[in-house]
């Protein structure tokens, strides 16, 4: 039976004296004093399963752990084969040079909608120990990260328990550096972020959402001062940041990846299919749906506009591959890979988001969600994998996990959940591995044709989203002091009163184009 989404609500007053500032609600009264989010339920720390179901395919056979890697391997089914010798300015501006790998045509599903879901997917999960490809139980498996939408990748422990994440003079604020034109986030010696996960800093445009998270955090601090608002200012400052950024994901992004009627249909009738008491991660969501973001992501980007210098010393874009491994050992590297400062190193978020009027021109699409995968996420720099081991490819890794968590195949998830089958005729390349894998398919390689089946690449199927909705609807549901439990309203400046988008929140962290005068 659907189970309903409570929405208690709790009256919320505005602060006087400050134009657009903070609002202080009875959400955030009943919360004084913590350091973390008081919720109706503890999370479960470890990994769990949504669906009761038997594996796609033997997990510990050879044959089947060698066609998971010959799928996945540079050159194999997946290789979206870009022509990585054009470079990459003109993979962008001359996107026929790569057919197999098309441009989303959805004008609100921007390039900076792939590394929020990254940001996203940080927050709520993070597999530190189980093997690739050897078998483990998920629910013998920690999930390194609270499952919760909490931004603890961004806070930490609080500045008693992570100062190193704070200013020493300031311990209601983060530290933020500058080693270029605009902000970096603070770093050692050798260059390692000081942050809450490293993952943050795996490539120039996640290290640059976490940047502006903690500008965003810092300036609420100051806005709440200056209204004079009792109680800790870390703790609301917080709190209000955490609740608009709850807010993006469900009016923002989930309508982007899953489409709108969906999410609708999920508050308005209650979860399915997540029957869990407390907040979980099930790994259909962490292995199978939502690495669909991979299948976003472009060969290369426009970092900037202006961070770069042309041959004559002008200032001129910066382009870059998303990974180049020309890039290895370089302080500057050639690629938009994290770990790294120098004056060119930020993103200029016009090209990434769509802040409207003149900055339109300037954003770039993401790529479909099919199984063509950009060419560079075959070939990972080492320091870009958590576990700083092979292998390289990006899609061998998802599908070793696959036999990891022996996950259930994508046709046993759509027929359990009622959902239209794809047939063995949508998979003919994997007829030729003799395992039924065309009948009995690794779950994220058949959202991702799912995707492409039913929806043309431009937002996932009805299993893939089914699963991407209702994970991040259900992990809200289940803390009490969610946005979807206490009636709480955008109070942040926003372009449309009563909302608010990823432009908006870019913009109350001064890192937008207008605040830079680019």
């Amino acid at each position: 039976m659907a189970r309903k989404l409570s929405r208690r609500a709790f009256a919320v007053g505005a602060s006087a004296g400050v134009a657009g500032a903070v609002i202080l609600s009875d959400v955030e009264a009943l919360g004084a004093h913590h350091e973390g989010p008081v919720v109706e339920a503890v999370p479960d720390p470890r990994f769990s399963r949504m669906f009761t179901l038997p594996a796609f395919a033997n997990p510990t056979s050879p044959a089947v752990k060698s066609a998971m890697n010959d799928i996945g391997k540079l050159g194999g089914v997946l290789d979206a084969k870009d022509p990585l010798q054009e470079g990459p300015i003109r993979l962008i501006t001359n996107p026929e040079l790569s057919p197999n790998n098309r441009d989303n045509a959805v004008t609100n599903m921007t390039a900076g909608t792939t590394f929020l879901g990254q940001f996203i997917d940080h927050d709520v999960t993070f597999d530190a120990s189980s093997p690739l490809g050897v078998v483990a139980e998920p629910t013998a498996t920690t999930n390194t990260r609270d499952a919760r939408l909490d931004l603890d990748t961004v806070y930490g422990g609080g500045p008693t328990v992570s100062p190193q994440l704070y200013s020493s003079s300031d311990r209601a604020k983060f530290r933020i550096e500058s080693g270029g034109l605009f902000e970096d986030l603070p770093r050692t010696s050798n260059r390692t972020a000081i942050i809450a996960d490293p993952r943050n800093d795996e490539n120039l445009i996640i290290s640059g959402l976490q940047a502006a998270f903690l500008l965003a955090h810092n300036r609420t601090v100051d806005y709440r001062r200056l209204a004079g608002l009792p109680g800790d200012v870390w703790f609301y400052s917080r709190r209000t940041v955490i609740h608009h950024y709850q807010w993006i994901v469900v009016h923002e992004f989930l309508p982007q990846v899953c489409g709108q009627p969906l999410v609708d249909d999920i508050l308005r009738n209650g979860l399915r299919w997540y029957r869990f008491s407390r907040p979980t991660m099930p790994v259909e969501f962490q292995t199978g749906a939502f690495r669909m973001g991979h299948s976003l992501v472009r060969p290369s980007y426009r970092a900037n506009l202006a961070g770069d210098r042309d041959a004559t010393g002008a200032p001129a874009p910066f382009f870059g591959f998303v990974f180049d491994l020309a890039g290895e050992n370089q302080a500057d590297p050639v690629d938009l890979r994290g770990r790294a400062r120098a004056r060119r190193r930020f993103i200029g978020w016009q090209t990434f988001f769509d802040f409207g009027g003149d900055q339109t021109q300037h954003v770039r699409p993401n790529k479909r969600l099919d199984t063509s995968i950009s060419t560079p996420l075959f070939k990972l720099p080492l320091q870009a994998i958590a576990s700083g081991d092979p292998p390289i490819s990006l899609p061998q890794r998802n599908l070793l996990r696959h036999l990891t968590w022996s996950m259930p195949s994508g046709q046993r998830i759509a027929a359990h959940t009622g959902s239209p089958v794809l047939g063995s005729s949508n998979f003919p390349e994997l007829r030729s591995y003799g395992l039924g894998l065309d009948a009995s398919t690794p779950l994220w390689y058949y959202i991702l044709k799912e995707a492409s089946v039913f929806h043309d690449g431009l937002r996932l199927g009805p299993v893939g989203g089914r699963i991407v909705a209702e994970t991040l609807i259900g992990l809200l549901s289940k803390d009490e002091y969610s946005i979807l439990n206490t009636g709480f309203k955008p109070s942040l400046p926003s372009q449309t009163p009563g909302t608010f988008k990823m432009t908006d929140l870019l913009r109350w962290a001064r890192v937008d184009p207008a605040s830079r005068g680019q």
